[in-house]
């Protein structure tokens, strides 16, 4: 393009909004896309300055527009056992009575992870770090919905069937077997669908992998330049099998194998000590915390003390559900219960970059997501304030923090282009997609033995 050449038009151009960035700044403000990114910023009004051109433009008052949240640490076909794990204690995983996600078969997985996803990006969620069992099965339909995800298989080396009868067995030729398969994921599905498709590696927990095993998917995360996730120090009765096994903490596990960095996404991070929070913020290691999760089960991760050892800490929502503007209500009240005030440096803004700058951090793409800002990808959330509990708006990032919800999300836009539109799915049939994962749900629980709870009957009027 010559110095005399106008411009490219815009292909959306969207005026008259409130503009809020991870840093809680909020400004009335336009924003301008072109192809999958954000491509301009300025005012608003005409009178200030001349609006570029657009394909599409959209004036939207009463609107409020955040950077789309990452959460950095989900499993979006786990909701068979939504309401009743919360009430177990414990995960699914490690519940004796529960469905089993070993125990799906690969359309079934398809299916509970579309909803899971859908679910999510409903509520804003544009980017989900996901891992599932049955992660080759389901990719390509998470990523059928719009959104952006980093995905994984579960790695692990323990029978799991052996963890339920309240033992742990491994087995190396298995955990063999999940690396062959992870890196062969990896090289099919990086990068698809224009760079929507992404992956990790998940070392499900120092309590299911063995040593030896930690060690190679840490070995294969540098060679494919991958971050990792991980469950860690997420119950009492893995900090004490760890410390019987290995004679030291999980953290200190995750260290001693080279694990404990910064392409580490370490979720719960509940019962750590003074060493292990000292230890993860030297580490670089980023911290998801689950508050909502964590609560549920009677637990607190201890965030006001990881935070000012330096650990740098994310959001995620892992199998309660997909809304990510509840969970930065709860890590902002959970974290105040630990100070037992109102802290200057635990605010609105600090919880607004867990869900969004943070994690794209810790991903590694923190160049490309997390931020309102030209040549950043063009991955929005659009929340509609003309509510009556978002009535008035005063400061847009406390009010989104204290008083809205996922159902609050009016628009989501990935890549440059709506996924969620005026409260509709662009990409799928959502009806289709809640018909089918009920239908799953109901056939699992009938291959429950003994279950916790009974499924109940179908109801002919449901919607």
């Amino acid at each position: 393009m010559t110095p005399t050449q106008a411009p490219p038009p815009l292909d959306l151009l969207i005026t008259d909004a409130t503009l809020v960035d991870a840093d809680g700044v909020a400004r009335q403000a336009a924003l301008g896309i072109r192809g999958p990114r954000i491509a301009w910023l300025g005012e608003s009004s005409q009178q200030a300055a001349p609006l570029p051109t657009a394909a599409r433009v959209l004036s939207l008052p009463d609107r409020v527009i955040v950077p789309g949240f990452v959460n950095a640490h989900y499993h979006a076909g786990l909701n068979f056992a939504r309401g009743v794990a919360p009430d177990c204690g414990f995960a699914p995983s490690y519940t004796p009575g529960l469905p089993q996600a070993s125990w799906l078969e690969p359309d079934e997985a398809w299916a509970l992870s579309r909803l899971g996803a859908l679910e999510a990006l409903r509520a804003g969620c544009t980017t989900l770090v996901d891992s599932f069992v049955h992660a080759e099965s389901t990719i390509e339909g998470i990523a059928q919905t719009g959104v952006r995800v980093f995905a994984s298989q579960r790695l692990a080396d323990v029978d799991f069937a052996s963890v339920l009868a309240g033992e742990r067995r491994f087995d190396r030729a298995r955990g063999e077997r999940q690396l062959e398969r992870a890196d062969a994921f990896v090289a099919r599905w990086a990068g698809r669908a224009n760079g929507r498709i992404q992956a990790h590696l998940t070392a499900h927990a120092p309590d299911t992998c063995s040593a030896d095993l930690l060690k190679d998917i840490g070995a294969l995360a540098c060679r494919l330049n991958l971050p990792v996730s991980t469950h860690l120090a997420q119950s009492a009765d893995e900090v004490a099998w760890v410390r019987a096994t290995h004679g030291r903490s999980p953290v200190e596990l995750l260290d001693d194998v080279g694990l404990l960095d910064a392409r580490l996404l370490a979720g719960h991070c509940i019962h750590v000590d003074d060493g292990d929070i000292g230890r993860l913020g030297r580490s670089g290691a980023h911290v998801v915390h689950i508050p909502l999760g964590n609560a549920m089960s009677g637990r607190i991760a201890p965030t006001r003390r990881l935070a000012d050892a330096g650990a740098p800490l994310s959001l995620a929502t892992d199998t309660m559900h997909g809304d990510m503007l509840e969970a930065m209500r709860w890590a902002l009240a959970m974290g105040r219960l630990q100070s037992g005030a109102i802290d200057p440096a635990w605010q609105p803004r600090d919880v607004l970059a867990m869900a969004t700058r943070n994690g794209a951090d810790a991903l590694g793409w923190g160049a490309r997501l997390g931020r309102l800002a030209v040549g950043q990808l063009a991955d929005l959330t659009i929340v509609d304030t003309r509510r009556p509990h978002l009535t008035p708006c005063i400061d847009a990032a406390a009010l989104l923090v204290h008083n809205a919800s996922g159902a609050d999300v009016e628009s989501v836009i990935v890549d440059g282009r709506f996924v969620i539109e005026a409260g509709r799915a662009i990409c799928v049939d959502e009806h289709a997609i809640r018909t089918e994962a009920e239908r799953v749900c109901r056939a699992v629980w009938r291959r429950c033995p003994q279950p916790l709870r009974a499924y109940p009957p179908v109801s002919s009027n449901r919607p």
